[in-house]
């Protein structure tokens, strides 16, 4: 489903008798449909305000939506102008300043929209450029530049591995926090099994305030399960903004090369398999870039009513 058809804000939207916004649903991190980490889309998001923003997001009922707005107004050379839009991601927790499957997911319709091979995506975390792969007229495949993280050990560690329920590889990487705009922890498992057999208690698991991903390698590469109950999301089936600090995490401790491209698979326990890249450049602790890949799929369009 193409959507160059779609409008973002080339007049003022008129609510005096009620707000309606169009929207779409994107499946992330997949090229099949029904696959992936589901988005919802508001292509104008003027006039909205925080709380029904967030409204909004709770009726979707999705782990991410987002709302376009034009990037900001003022001199040419500044850093909000330098974007195709500004996008504010909420969660049914609320607002978070970077997530990866929703800024690629918007990526994929702004390009789709502009008939654009890069765009610029303005998020809370700042500018996430973003290119594009098409065949044909089509978009295929885009890799986006994420926030460099940083890290620190995680001074929970003990409540996690209770929570989580089973224990982490007993010479596995230590266990550590990266921040990207969400704070993510890294808990390394000995197979690709004991990941599957994961059953958390999410109730301990909400009382700390962090995505947690538990990662093993596979066969092609690497399995992770994401629990961010804290958030309001019980597993995430895709988490983009985790794949990149995974990358980071591997490389920083010798797993991977640096350049190294790996292949991520999440989401396939709770019935939505996707498929992330991820690669990072630098070394050592010094890093210079980290690059998120992957595909999208628009599954449906409508108009929702909103007040």
């Amino acid at each position: 489903m193409r959507v160059p058809e779609i409008k973002l804000w080339t007049a003022e939207p008129d609510d005096s008798a009620e707000i309606t916004r169009d929207f779409l649903i994107a499946d992330v991190f997949t090229g099949e449909p029904l696959e992936g980490n589901q988005l919802g889309i508001f292509p104008d998001g003027r006039g909205l305000s925080d709380g029904l923003m967030l409204k909004a997001t709770r009726e979707m009922n999705f782990s991410e939506t987002v709302f376009f707005l034009p990037p900001a107004t003022g001199p040419e050379n500044e850093p909000g102008n330098q974007a195709d839009a500004h996008v504010r991601i909420f969660t049914p927790g609320g607002e978070i300043p970077f997530a990866g499957h929703p800024t690629l997911g918007s990526a994929w319709v702004l390009a789709d929209i502009l008939g654009r091979d890069t765009v610029t995506i303005k998020t809370a975390a700042g500018l996430v450029p973003v290119e594009l792969e098409r065949q044909g007229e089509d978009v295929s495949f885009g890799r986006m530049s994420q926030p460099i993280p940083y890290w620190r050990p995680c001074d929970v560690t003990a409540d996690l591995v209770e929570a989580l329920g089973a224990a982490p590889r007993p010479d596995g990487l230590p266990v550590e926090t990266y921040t990207n705009g969400p704070v993510n922890v890294y808990v390394e498992f000995p197979s690709e099994d004991a990941v599957v057999a994961l059953d958390p208690d999410m109730q301990k698991l909400s009382r700390i305030p962090l995505n947690v991903s538990c990662f093993a390698r596979s066969a092609t590469g690497w399995i992770t399960r994401m629990f961010a109950p804290a958030l309001g999301v019980t597993e995430d089936p895709a988490t983009g903004s985790a794949a990149g600090p995974l990358a980071v995490h591997l490389a920083r401790h010798g797993r991977i090369a640096f350049g190294e491209e790996i292949e991520i698979r999440q989401g396939a326990q709770v019935n939505r398999p996707s498929v992330l890249y991820a690669r990072v450049e630098g070394s050592g602790d010094v890093i210079d870039k980290v690059i998120v890949g992957g595909r999208a799929v628009v599954v449906a369009r409508g108009a929702y009513r909103l007040g």
